[in-house]
């Protein structure tokens, strides 16, 4: 009964969390986006300090949990782990726990959380990961479908859907996702949960108070007769079942509950257990000892880098230079930035890039194709803003409301136009109209708050941007004829507030 309760509840997890990442009209994420918010690591970047006491009492409670239900990541793995024991009906075996690489790593996460490497932490976290492979994998897919039924709806005379273009937003991200959808595929399939145990910063920082849960599996060892049925079915392969001694490694248990099932002899019960150290017929007081000064060191050290995160935002290359060429055939290229241009919200370019966990919620739900992950090493996959596909519209504020970690602030309408994320900066040796090659004066009437005039200079009326004004929205990059780089290009402001 536990199995089929905690199975039900995953699945449900797992399927809200995948169509928050699918869908791109922004109406699931009003019953939804708390799914998001509840995750561990947004919650500590954002210092959600409620959520993050009730993922730790509920782990105290009951166990890694949270990694059996709510981390969909953790999810997906169950169901190709499942996949692979009915495949392959392969048994699993336990394996003693590869303590060198799972802390190693674990370090290296706490000590990049600590220096701002915000690429590294981004990689390893696993709410992000399995936002990228599903916008990056799966998202072109449900828009293509998206896009046959609003072929079929147009010639019926309806106009239920709508199309959206499909087109890869970043083809580095696109490669890691991918990348990372087969190393995910091939560890779970061959080992159940190894990537949560081995990898999985946030599995690991878990397993430090899984120690110490007060409900757990326990092994009667009077009634236990070693078939090791229940090792044979444990993805998280630690459960040891000898003549010598039974053993459950709690650090890596992650509660699926297939042991409970897979027991014909009634040995094992999910019961109230509260002492430190592994699962065996012999309590070992080292064990113990261990498991305190794991849970205490664990403890400190994670406080410890949610204190102390930070990143330096570094100045980009300088802009690229055009050589003036006017050919409307071609589209239009996202220039290089001096200060790359992060969402309104965001309170400057480092507090948005130290939160940001680059799960690719905020660049899925962008209506307006704005947002998309950076393909800079500093900020890997993390989103930046583009306007070779639209502007900012100063009516959306999509990603404010869907972000998961407090990189960009929720904030209304009327606060939006007074972030100014950046300023326009006119290129008078390729605007049409500085060159006398039209009276374009495009940027000045499509700016939505009126930053751009035209202004005389050398016998020609040239546009001037009002920076006090100009909040940086892209609206006179993205209609500016110029091609491929436009004559005027709004470059990122450090603080935006």
């Amino acid at each position: 009964m536990l199995k089929k309760i905690r199975v039900g509840v995953a699945a449900i997890f797992w399927a809200c969390i995948t169509l928050l990442f699918l869908d791109f009209t922004g109406a699931l994420h009003g019953y939804l986006g708390w799914m998001a918010k509840v995750q561990f690591l947004p919650a500590v970047l954002a210092l959600n300090v409620g959520v993050i006491v009730a993922l730790v009492l509920l782990t105290l409670l009951f166990g890694r949990v949270y990694c059996s239900v709510i981390c969909p990541l953790g999810v997906f793995q169950d169901g190709i782990s499942w996949l692979g024991t009915h495949k392959s009906k392969a048994p699993y075996k336990w394996h003693k726990e590869l303590k060198w690489l799972r802390y190693g790593v674990w370090v290296l996460f706490v000590a990049a959380l600590i220096a701002g490497v915000s690429s590294f932490v981004a990689l390893l976290a696993p709410y992000s990961a399995y936002g990228r492979i599903v916008q990056n994998l799966l998202q072109p897919v449900y828009l293509w479908g998206n896009n046959l039924l609003a072929a079929i709806s147009e010639r019926a005379g309806r106009y239920t859907f709508y199309s959206k273009e499909v087109w890869i937003r970043s083809l580095p991200t696109f490669i890691i996702a991918a990348v990372t959808l087969v190393v995910i595929v091939v560890l779970s399939f061959k080992g159940g949960r190894t990537y949560c145990n081995t990898i999985c910063p946030v599995g690991t920082t878990l397993s430090f108070f899984s120690r110490f849960a007060m409900f757990r599996p326990v092994i009667d060892a009077e009634k236990c007769k070693h078939c090791k049925a229940c090792e044979h079915k444990c993805k998280a392969q630690c459960i040891s079942i000898s003549k010598e001694a039974q053993k459950i490694d709690y650090s890596r248990c992650v509660d699926c509950f297939n042991c409970l099932d897979s027991c014909k002899f009634g040995a094992l019960e999910y019961k109230f257990a509260w002492r430190g150290g592994d699962s065996s017929a012999k309590p070992q007081n080292d064990n113990n000892d261990n498991g305190r000064r794991a849970f205490m060191a664990g403890t400190a050290v994670a406080i410890g880098a949610a204190a102390l995160k930070s990143v330096e935002a570094k100045a980009q290359e300088a802009a690229k230079k055009v050589d003036g060429g006017f050919a409307e055939v071609l589209p239009k290229h996202a220039p290089e930035r001096e200060i790359p241009v992060t969402p309104p919200g965001s309170k400057s370019v480092k507090d948005f890039y130290s939160h940001c966990t680059a799960c690719q919620l905020c660049v899925a739900e962008c209506p307006n194709g704005v947002l998309r992950p950076s393909t800079k090493l500093e900020t890997l996959m993390q989103p930046e803003m583009s306007y070779d596909k639209g502007f900012c519209r100063p009516e959306c504020t999509r990603c404010s409301e869907v972000c998961p970690t407090g990189a960009i602030l929720k904030i209304t309408r009327e606060e939006k136009t007074q972030y100014h994320i950046g300023t326009a900066r006119v290129n008078l040796e390729t605007c049409l109209s500085a060159t006398g090659e039209s009276n374009c004066g495009n940027c000045a009437r499509k700016c939505p708050v009126g930053a751009i005039s035209m202004v005389e200079h050398d016998g020609a009326k040239v546009p001037t941007v009002h920076e006090e004004i100009c909040i940086g929205c892209g609206a006179c990059e993205q209609y500016c004829p110029v091609r491929p780089i436009s004559a005027i290009l709004v470059n990122g402001k450090y603080q935006h507030v």
